[in-house]
């Protein structure tokens, strides 16, 4: 038992160090994206984020909702348009 809240007080420390570097590489990155490409990244951050929010909806749920409602948004990206 004190193994496993070792192991996921780490996992809470690697996720929260992750996320500022996520911040801070995409912060670096704005500058110069093109204002499509911050439409449609705004359009699924916000997506993400409004799903997490809402504590009663399991991350799995959260994960294959955003799949499927961001999918048009990575398709365009992925095709350039």
């Amino acid at each position: 038992m004190a193994d496993e809240l070792s192991i996921s007080q780490d996992l809470d420390k690697q996720i929260i160090a992750t996320q500022q570097r996520f911040q801070k590489a995409m912060k670096a990155r704005l500058a110069n994206m093109p204002l499509e490409t911050k439409e449609r990244y705004f359009a699924v951050l916000s997506l993400l984020v409004a799903k997490l929010e809402d504590p009663s909806k399991p991350l799995r749920e959260v994960l294959q909702d955003v799949v499927i409602e961001s999918a048009s948004y990575i398709a365009q990206e992925l095709s350039g348009l």
